[in-house]
C-alpha cells in the first residue's frame, strides 16, 4: 500500500501546480522514460506526463463539456481538446513524449469510445482501465475500496490483496452538484460550476449536500457483500467541505480517506497505469 502523506500527495501537489503554470518539471531526469495518461472527464479533460518514478513532469487541463455520464458526446470537440495538449506538452518534451497513451473510463460503459479519441488524435492507446481500478491499482490496496466521484457518475472498485475483484458505476456526479446549485442559486450552469469551484465555498454545503447523500448510498449498494476497511475517495467534487465527514458519518466501520488535491488522482493513476507493475489483477 502506498503511503499518502509522503508519497502520493506530494505528487498530487505537484500536478496541480504544473496544470497551473503550464510549465514542464525542470527536475526530470533527461534519460527517464516517460508516461502519458488522458483522462477525458465529463468537466474536464487532463493530459498527464509521468517519470519512471511516478512523479508528474508535465500536466495540461482543459475543464470542458465533451463528455456526458460516460459517453463522449462531442467527439470533434474532444479529439481536438486532446491533439491541443499534445501539441503543446510536445513542444516543451520534444521527441521524449511518447506517442502512445494509457486512457480511461467509468465502470459499465464502453471502453473503445475513450479509445477511440485517443486514437483519432494520432496516439497509440498503450492501456485502458476503469477509473476507480486506476486508482486501487496506483495505491497498491487491500481490503479497500475507490469511490470516485466523477463529473457524471460515481465509480466503486474494490481491491483485495492488490487484486480488483469488484467495479460498478452509477450515475450522479460532480455535474448533478451542479446543476442543484443553478437550481437553488436561479444560476446558469456555468456560473454554478465556477462558485461549485471557489475554495470559499463551504457555505454552498447545506445546499448540495443532498447529492452527496445519494453518492453514499449509491456506494453502500455497491459495497453490500465486499469486506473492506478502508474507503479513498477521489474526484474533484470530494474537495468540497464536508465530503470526507459525509462519507464517515455513512461509514463509521470504515477508514475514509481523502488524498488532496484530489482532482488530479485519477488522471495520476491513469498516467501510472503505464509505469511497470501498475497494472491490476482484475
Amino acid at each position: 500500500m502506498r503511503r499518502i502523506d509522503d508519497w502520493l500527495e506530494p505528487r498530487l501537489a505537484r500536478a496541480a501546480a504544473l496544470a497551473a503554470s503550464g510549465e514542464a518539471a525542470g527536475d526530470a531526469a533527461p534519460d527517464t522514460e516517460l508516461h502519458l495518461g488522458i483522462d477525458l472527464g465529463t468537466s474536464d479533460v487532463v493530459s498527464m506526463v509521468l517519470d519512471a518514478r511516478g512523479n508528474p513532469v508535465a500536466v495540461r487541463l482543459d475543464w470542458a463539456d465533451v463528455v456526458r455520464d460516460g459517453v463522449v458526446w462531442d467527439f470533434f470537440g474532444a479529439v481536438q481538446i486532446v491533439r491541443r495538449q499534445i501539441a503543446s506538452l510536445a513542444a516543451q518534451l520534444g521527441e521524449r513524449l511518447p506517442r502512445h497513451a494509457a486512457t480511461s473510463y467509468p465502470p459499465g460503459t464502453d471502453p473503445r469510445i475513450s479509445v477511440n479519441v485517443i486514437e483519432a488524435a494520432e496516439l497509440e492507446v498503450s492501456g485502458v482501465i476503469d477509473e476507480p481500478s486506476a486508482v486501487a491499482a496506483l495505491l497498491r490496496l487491500d481490503r479497500a475500496a475507490v469511490v470516485d466521484i466523477g463529473g457524471g457518475t460515481t465509480g466503486v472498485a474494490v481491491a483485495q490483496q492488490g487484486r480488483i475483484v469488484y467495479s460498478g458505476d452509477e450515475p450522479t456526479g460532480g455535474h448533478h452538484v451542479t446543476l442543484t446549485l443553478a437550481g437553488a442559486r436561479n444560476l446558469p450552469l456555468a456560473e454554478a460550476e465556477a462558485l461549485k469551484r471557489r475554495a470559499d465555498n463551504a457555505a454552498l454545503w447545506p445546499v448540495v449536500r443532498p447529492v452527496f447523500d445519494k453518492m453514499a448510498h449509491i456506494v453502500a449498494t455497491h459495497l453490500q457483500g465486499q469486506q473492506v476497511d478502508t474507503l479513498y475517495l477521489s474526484g474533484g467534487s470530494c474537495s468540497m467541505p464536508g465530503v470526507r465527514e459525509l462519507f464517515a458519518e455513512a461509514f463509521p466501520q470504515l477508514a475514509v480517506i481523502l488524498p488532496r488535491p484530489p482532482l488530479f488522482l485519477t488522471p495520476l493513476a491513469i498516467a501510472a497505469h503505464g509505469l511497470p507493475g501498475a497494472r491490476p489483477e482484475v
